[in-house]
């Protein structure tokens, strides 16, 4: 056993190492594919070839472990590169599901798949570069189109990328999926079948038997789906709260930067101003002497700082802010030397400090001038006092934009985190989880007891599975087997027990009839030969389908074991009547007949404690019924036809002929041509027809149970 096992797992550490192989080879394909492709100067990518030859021949893993591993190793190369992990692990997963459901057996849906990848490679991914880079048409393998698109249509910088990069990684994407197929096409089959990227933690199931397992239905939700629920709802928690939280502190740390900024713009024009000129140019304005020196220099600062849209500077009083320098943009006139700008209320909160010639902290506003924030320095003159404000407004949509950008990067790497994760955990939980407990389940609903075979088979099916998962699994699994053994061992034991007492019973029907034959001195085997005669006549009606939906295995197995009790009753007959040689009186066939009720009456006693129904049940009515007759002239009651109780009919005949071909003390016993004569002649009258003629079609199997017994000595009851 110990040797098997070391077989197995080197077995297994060879198809994992094979499957490892694998990945990597199909990493080297992608960079191999990228050589070429920048080689050779074609406007293509033809990274994802072996990104799609790991999907539709490892499945999930695989693929999205190259797609993952591919960016992860081109960022040493290009570092942006692993923001679109995310779409060759979209790639990867959506190829998986494709081959799943045969779409590469067909060209139509071969294209159509081409198309989807596309949409992934050259839609998604555009929008991701978009929301990154923004307009990138002097770049990638799409630049020439995009460039094309844009200068020569109507179509906006947005979807000339959109449509350029969709267009060129359609012709990509066919020509990197045409390539993925060939090489699966010509790889051994051998090979292909080591390169499942397995984790069986129980026998191997094939193909087949893992597809039905993945689908079979629980009463609500599978353990793989709450898995996979689960761990969504985890991760997408957890990015938002981790999303969330980067966003505030990169946004906070970004308007901390652009606060600093702005402080060093406003220090640094601050040296521009001459505050002794100041009162001049709030007096005469632009033709105030080096007004437009100084005008100049703070625009020259403000167009050299990205982000910045206003420099300016202010006298703050109580009527407004004075404008001393406002210089123009390019794209707005500033405000006139001596126009007076009243007060955002963003800075209501600090004007006591702005009219004391106080420093403020950076105040962002979004009023008037639009989104800003805005520093204050204040400017003092050679005797100390605060004589105007240099000010430098920040554009925040400045700042938005790049919080947005850093948002869809964090987002794409998560995503890429996510989706990797996300099948990792979802193939544990398959091996490890979902495909044992669907195996036991499985085995325990085909278990069958009913012979030794069935038994066998289900103990076999059992403990092939040999699941080890090493945890709570494989201690159900272990109660589940140990189980199945115990059910098997009682079934066996109470087999054995009750074809124990079943024999048991017949016997002790067998010593009750034989009381009764040791009392009436000429009844001899008549049990035994009415009770083989009631059973060729069942046999014979089942055979010729009469009462067929009377005659079940139970009703006959019942009315054969306890037909010896038929005359059961004789017991309560006195030996004077029993044994008498003469014929009976009227008075003495009247008490011989009451062993009917008798009989009826002790099997009643007999059964009385017991609370299921018996074959004994039947027996009551062999007992009290056999010497009824069809037509109503029989005893005790006096019942006709189908109102006589089936086994009774079926012994009426069995206990006649019986009588007619056995030998007494005062006859002979008839030829059995007279004998069969005489039950055809009580057809309808005596004897229930289809009954007595069942029994005449049965004439061979009769007289081996004749000549099996020979002559015998029968009772004297007047039949």
């Amino acid at each position: 056993m110990a040797h098997i096992e070391d077989i197995t797992t080197s077995y297994r550490t060879k198809h994992r190492l094979s499957t490892v192989a694998f990945c990597l080879a199909c990493i080297a394909i992608n960079f191999l594919g990228m050589r070429i492709a920048s080689a050779t100067g074609l406007p293509l990518y033809l990274d994802c070839t072996g990104i799609l030859l790991a999907s539709i021949v490892g499945g999930f893993l695989p693929g999205v472990i190259v797609g993952y591993a591919t960016n992860l190793i081109n960022t040493l190369i290009e570092p942006t590169s692993f923001y679109y992990a995310v779409i060759s692990m979209l790639i990867a997963a959506t190829a998986t599901l494709l081959e799943r459901r045969g779409w590469f057996r067909s060209i139509p849906k071969t294209v159509l798949a081409i198309a989807i990848f596309a949409f992934f490679g050259g839609g998604v991914a555009s929008v991701l570069t978009w929301n990154l880079f923004g307009f990138s048409a002097g770049n990638g393998a799409s630049s020439t189109i995009v460039e094309a698109l844009h200068d020569n249509t109507d179509l906006t910088p947005f979807l000339s990328q959109l449509s350029g990069d969709y267009l060129i990684d359609l012709l990509d994407k066919t020509i990197v999926v045409v390539m993925a197929l060939v090489i699966r096409h010509f790889l051994p089959k051998k090979l292909l079948e080591r390169l499942d990227f397995s984790f069986w933690q129980q026998r191997p199931l094939s193909d087949e038997d893992k597809s039905t397992l993945r689908h079979s239905r629980p009463r609500r939700m599978s353990v793989g789906k709450k898995i996979g629920i689960g761990i969504t709802v985890i991760m997408v928690a957890a990015s938002i709260v981790t999303t969330s939280i980067s966003y505030y502190m990169f946004n906070d740390s970004m308007v901390g930067e652009q606060a600093k900024k702005a402080q060093g713009i406003t220090s640094l024009a601050k040296h521009a101003i001459d505050p002794d000129r100041v009162d001049d140019f709030l007096e005469n304005g632009r033709q105030a002497q080096g007004y437009a020196e100084t005008e100049k220099a703070l625009a020259d600062i403000r167009d050299n700082f990205e982000g910045v849209q206003y420099i300016y500077v202010y006298r703050i009083l109580k009527d407004g802010c004075h404008v001393v320098l406002d210089p123009d943009t390019a794209s707005e006139k500033g405000s006139e030397p001596g126009d007076v700008v009243e007060f955002d209320q963003a800075f209501m909160p600090y004007l006591d400090d702005l009219l004391a010639g106080e420093r403020i902290d950076p105040i962002i506003s979004d009023e008037s001038y639009g989104w800003l924030l805005t520093v204050y320095e204040p400017i003092y003159s050679t005797n100390g006092k605060c004589v105007c404000y240099v000010a430098a407004d920040i554009n925040m949509g400045h700042i938005i934009g790049e919080s947005e950008q850093f948002i869809t990067r964090i987002i794409a790497l998560f995503s890429a985190f996510f989706i990797l994760i996300f099948v990792l955990v979802l193939w544990l939980a398959e091996y490890s989880l979902v495909l044992p407990l669907n195996s036991i389940a499985h085995a325990t609903s085909g278990f069958a007891f009913d012979s030794a075979a069935d038994r066998k088979g289900t103990l076999e099916m059992v403990n092939a599975l040999d699941i080890r998962t090493g945890d709570e699994v494989e201690n159900l699994y272990h109660a589940v087997v140990k189980t199945a053994e115990d059910t098997v061992n009682y079934i066996v034991e109470s087999q054995e027990q009750a074809a124990t007492i079943a024999r048991m019973q017949d016997n002790l029907i067998m010593v009750m009839a034989d009381l009764v034959e040791s009392r009436d001195q000429f009844t001899g085997d008549h049990v035994r030969k009415t009770a083989a005669y009631a059973l060729i006549i069942m046999e014979q009606m089942r055979a010729e389908g009469i009462y067929a939906n009377r005659l079940t295995h139970d009703f006959v197995s019942d009315v054969y074991h306890s037909a010896p009790l038929h005359d059961i009753g004789k017991i309560a007959v006195s030996d004077t009547i029993l044994n008498k040689p003469g014929r009976l009186t009227p008075e003495e066939f009247e008490i011989m007949k009451s062993h009917t009720t008798a009989g009826r009456q002790i099997i009643e006693r007999a059964v009385g404690a017991l609370s299921e129904e018996t074959y004994l049940d039947e027996a009551k009515n062999l007992a009290e019924f056999h010497h009824e007759k069809w037509d109503g002239t029989g005893y005790p009651t006096g019942r006709a036809g189908e109102n006589i109780p089936l086994s009774a009919r079926i012994m009426a005949v069995a206990d006649v002929f019986d009588a007619l071909v056995s030998k007494r003390s005062y006859k002979d016993g008839f030829p059995l041509e007279k004998a069969y004569a005489i039950i055809e002649e009580g057809i309808g009258t005596h004897f229930d027809p289809k009954i007595a003629r069942a029994f005449l079609n049965a004439r061979e199997e009769i007289e081996i149970v004749v000549r099996r017994y020979g002559d015998g000595q029968t009772d004297k009851e007047q039949s």
